[in-house]
Formats: C-alpha cells, structure tokens, sequence
C-alpha cells in the first residue's frame, strides 16, 4: 500500500470541504445557485481575482 503524501492529504481535506460546502449549499439555495456560485469561484480563480496577503488570507483583487 502506498502511503499518502502530505499535498494529497491537504487535497481530500480540501474536497471533502467543497464537497460539505457544496450540500449545504444546495440544501439552502438549490441547485441553479450553487452551481454558479461554484462555477463564478473557478472563473475569479481563472482570471487570478483571487489571490493571497502576505498573510496568507484570502482576498478578491
């Protein structure tokens, strides 16, 4: 069995994140809001309108 590198570690947790965020998401607002929600995040991450500070928190430029 091969063991798990740290990046993949951090990589599940983060999908297990979006995959939470998602549901609820949906539970709340439906499908059509969710969707676009996620698909306006990959398009801000696309076009780099979301980037980090120096102290690495999140920021939309």
């Amino acid at each position: 069995m091969t063991e798990v590198t740290p990046e993949e570690q951090s990589k599940d947790e983060f999908f297990a994140r979006l995959g939470s965020l998602a549901e609820e998401m949906v539970a709340k607002h439906g499908k059509d809001f969710s969707m676009g929600a996620l698909v306006l995040a990959a398009r801000w991450i696309a076009e780099n309108r979301i980037g980090h500070t120096a102290l690495g928190e999140a920021k939309v430029n």
